[in-house]
């Protein structure tokens, strides 16, 4: 993608033309023109010459953006707001004027204002006034420049129509001014007075200029955000170079340089602690308040701030590579696309300019037609012109999408495009990848269990001994939790690992064996109870690991992956706001439904491999928007087919080519802020969107005067100037109030509710983002998607069951009920009384209930629903 500058554009009709131009060029297979930020993304073979030739002839200028940032402008400079100090200048030059001028036509006619020697000689005040209204024109050429250049151009734009506008006015102005100079009567010169229309030019003139420049204030506020991520990279270094401390620029910095970071600097570059430890801020990139502690072997992040503590570093990411300034890169590249929603917008704003042309010129034409003076019929006509904005049009979505980015950026979560921050706003399924998302992603002792005549410590003592010599992440849990606990490794001889078993080894010159349950029972025996306890432990989603010393067995350690701390949380809040919640995994069925019960997931697919994962997502977008979030490499093909693909825990590697969202800090609490934070935007631009085109349906009837013969309600071409005027700023402004909001507050979470069902039922077409609206017909809109979605159809039923008392209790009645053919799954909740069986075909209610009451259950009622996967 290569970016350019564009110059010379002044509303949303002119970006229009832009983009229109350039995307015809041979070559060219994508083109997006902002134009908040005056710039152009371009994709394709076609030239730099030939881009910047289209954007020329079109009446713009155009050149190609630099990365370097050895250059003489950076990136800095160029978001600086300098168009807003030029139109300051201009309008308060032209309000002096303006007030001037007021004071010699309005204020004389109206007020009866003294004017000296000019009350007896109005063509005289005709020529005061004439020149102040020059002077005005003059100060404000740019309207008038760019105006007609557009028509020249046939691209008739926002300047167009004010410059036509203040340029009709004055040349009647002065035509009414030669007439009043022809008559002999004083009177009759003093009557022509009232068709004057010079404070009408310059007032349209000072207004525009006003709203441009509360406008251009208020886009500079936008790239605030991005400004201050700038901000946070310092300008140099302290390197060590022959064993002596350098200061150089930042840009200097190499890979492998060591450098150092005192208490109270910023880390200059991406890199790894060599020397020292601190605790360092990263609320710059992440939004975590908290400090994280860093020691030897951590690493740390450009932009980020060393509370304490004295560090050397070496330098692992310079330059463009650093996290920040990839998501800098992020955020940037997000502004120069387009939303989906904008499209509608671009359309009318390509035709606005001479739309509002032509009905200009029917009003005059109509006002004429029907007996009214040339006076009131150009006044009715120059109203239509000085009120009609495309500009709030083309700024409603992308002013939005850059503050909606901006709030993103500081919050650690990074939109890589216009189009992925909208339709996170849409998302009605969060699929969720278990390992590293749901549950911490590294295993950990969650049981010490020691047979009669051996206690924990022994148990342990034993089990790290011989652990310690192997590489399985189970091993490894068990390793960190002994050295934890201050345990002491003994000397394993003849070490063995026995793959997809266990581990074997002589310890004192007695036999050692660890593993799973059938290589331990074969060199002695495991006793029932601890059987029954293992059993329990599986069904809760964590590994049993036997041991064996001696030729006794001396007990169980239990090793699970634990969710995350914010998970159970993340899952209620999406619910809460209507979402869909699905985990898919390749673990197991037994330890995935586990994990999803402790999570409270209701939906879970389990043992699909990574292939597969991408079928079952395409299966389940026939529902509607589908969130899938991963980490972003095993789970790169469910990521790409996702409508949006979401990286989760990426600080250190922020470039994840699959996923269009990237979450820098590891908590699935973010899917929920990004989910919100894209909702508000997507409501702020459906209300710039709606004020836009309200503003202009209703108010360009007024000013061609629709309603003044049956309401007597008519504009000025002056109050017509202010409404426009202010139209854009309020766009602006509604957009910044995105920096209010709180996005991880989850107090008013609600679904969306805009449901519209397809002819079929399905939700494809769905923006309703709660699941109240059940699936009616999932084994037609599925037929055709493969064995895949076929297997994964059932019956629900929720059986209600008394005399559960305990663990054992649904162990019983879950085992007699999956006995049954037919049941696919079932589980029991002996603390509800409620047991949840799902089916794969249509079974009596009674066949189940006998089951369950064969082992000395009751059953009370059984209810039957639907659900997919």
């Amino acid at each position: 993608m290569e970016k350019y500058d564009i110059s010379g554009m002044s509303c949303a009709a002119c970006s229009a033309r832009v983009e229109k131009a350039v995307s015809k060029v041979d070559g060219v297979t994508s083109c997006a023109v902002s134009l908040l930020t005056n710039s152009m993304s371009v994709e394709g073979t076609a030239s730099a010459d030939a881009i910047i030739k289209a954007v020329e002839d079109a009446g713009y200028g155009a050149k190609i953006q630099t990365a370097s940032k050895k250059e003489t402008k950076s990136e800095q400079d160029a978001l600086k707001d300098t168009e807003t100090p030029k139109l300051l200048r201009r309008f308060l030059v032209s309000l002096v004027f303006l007030l001037v001028l007021m004071y010699f036509s309005m204020g004389h006619m109206m007020w009866d204002f003294p004017v000296g020697q000019l009350e007896h000689n109005p063509v005289a005040l005709g020529l005061l006034q004439m020149l102040l209204t020059a002077a005005i024109m003059v100060i404000n050429q740019r309207f008038f420049t760019s105006g007609f250049k557009a028509i020249f151009h046939r691209a008739p734009n926002m300047d167009t129509l004010v410059s036509l506008g203040a340029s009709v006015a004055f040349a009647y102005s002065v035509v009414t001014l030669f007439r009043m100079s022809f008559e002999s009567d004083m009177h009759a010169s003093m009557a022509l007075m009232d068709e004057l229309y010079f404070e009408s030019a310059g007032m349209i003139l000072t207004l525009i200029t006003l709203g441009k420049t509360l406008e251009a204030h208020s886009k500079g506020k936008t790239t605030n955000a991005l400004k201050g991520l700038m901000n946070l990279s310092p300008k140099t270094a302290t390197v060590i170079h022959d064993g002596k401390e350098e200061i150089v620029r930042v840009e200097d910095v190499k890979k492998g340089d060591i450098f150092v970071v005192r208490p109270g600097e910023n880390i200059p570059v991406d890199g790894v602690v060599t020397e020292g430890e601190s605790a360092v801020n990263e609320a710059s990139l992440t939004g975590e308040s908290i400090p994280v502690d860093e020691t030897v072997g951590s690493s740390v992040s450009a932009g980020t701030l060393n509370n304490s503590g004295f560090i050397k570093c070496e330098a692992t990411r310079v330059g463009e590579d650093t996290t920040l300034s990839q998501i800098i890169k992020m955020v940037s590249d997000a502004a120069t696309t387009k939303a989906p929603i904008a499209k509608i917008a671009d359309k009318i704003s390509g035709i606005f300019v001479p739309a509002i042309l032509g009905i200009a010129l029917v009003t005059f034409v109509i006002w004429m037609a029907v007996g009214q003076a040339v006076g009131y019929s150009l006044a009715r006509a120059v109203a239509v012109l000085v009120i009609s904005c495309p500009c709030a049009l083309g700024l409603a979505t992308p002013v939005a999408i850059m503050v909606g980015n901006g709030v993103g950026a500081k919050n650690g979560i990074l939109f890589k495009t216009a189009a992925s921050l909208e339709e996170t706003g849409r998302a009605q399924i969060v699929v969720l990848d278990k390992t590293g998302t749901v549950t911490e992603g590294t295993p950990k002792v969650t049981d010490v269990l020691p047979a009669t005549g051996f206690d924990g410590g022994t148990l342990l003592s034993i089990a790290y001994s011989i652990e310690l010599k192997s590489e399985h992440p189970l091993s490894k849990a068990i390793v960190e939790y002994a050295k934890a606990n201050g345990v002491t490794a003994m000397s394993v001889d003849a070490f063995t690992a026995l793959t997809g078993s266990g581990l074997t080894g002589m310890l004192d010159g007695k036999q050692l064996t660890c593993g799973n349950f059938n290589l331990v029972n074969s060199s002695v025996h495991i006793p029932e109870e601890f059987r029954a306890v293992a059993n329990e432990l599986s069904s809760s989603g964590k590994t049993p690991l036997y041991f064996a010393y001696d030729e006794k067995f001396v007990g169980i350690i239990a090793v699970g992956d634990t969710i995350k701390q914010d998970t159970r949380q993340a899952v209620a809040s999406l619910k809460k706001m209507g979402l869909k919640v699905v985990m898919l995994t390749g673990d197991n069925e037994l330890t995935a439904k586990a994990i999803a019960t402790d999570a409270g997931i209701d939906e879970v697919i389990a043992g699909v491999l990574p292939d597969g994962k991408a079928q079952v997502i395409e299966n389940l977008k026939q529902q509607g928007k589908v969130v899938m979030v991963g980490d972003g490499i095993n789970d790169a093909p469910a990521l790409t087919s996702a409508d949006i693909g979401m990286a989760i825990g990426a600080g250190t590697d922020v470039a994840i080519d699959a996923a269009s969202v990237v979450l820098v800090k590891n908590r699935l609490s973010d899917v929920c802020s990004a989910i919100r934070l894209g909702r508000a935007t997507l409501r702020i631009i459906h209300q710039n969107l709606f004020w836009a085109f309200i503003y202009n349906a209703l108010l360009i009837p007024i000013a061609a005067g629709a309603f003044a013969t049956l309401m007597g309600w008519s504009m000025d071409p002056m109050y017509g100037a202010a409404a426009m005027s202010l139209s854009s700023f309020c766009v602006v402004m509604n957009a910044l109030r995105l920096n209010l909001k709180d996005i991880h507050n989850s107090n008013h979470d609600k679904p969306r509710k805009n449901h519209k069902k397809t002819s079929k039922g399905s939700q494809k077409d769905c923006a309703c983002d709660d699941f109240a609206c059940e699936i009616e017909n999932n084994n037609e809109i599925l037929k055709s998607t493969g064995e895949v979605a076929k297997e994964n159809i059932f019956m629900k039923k929720v059986m209600y069951v008394e005399g559960m008392m305990c663990s054992h209790c649904e162990a019983r009645v879950q085992k007699a009920l999956e006995s049954i053919e037919g049941v696919k799954e079932a589980r029991a909740d002996h603390e509800k009384g409620v047991v949840t069986v799902k089916l794969t075909g249509d079974i009596a209610d009674d066949v189940l209930k006998e089951a369950v009451e064969a082992q000395d259950y009751k059953v009370t009622g059984i209810e039957t629903k639907k659900s997919l996967f």
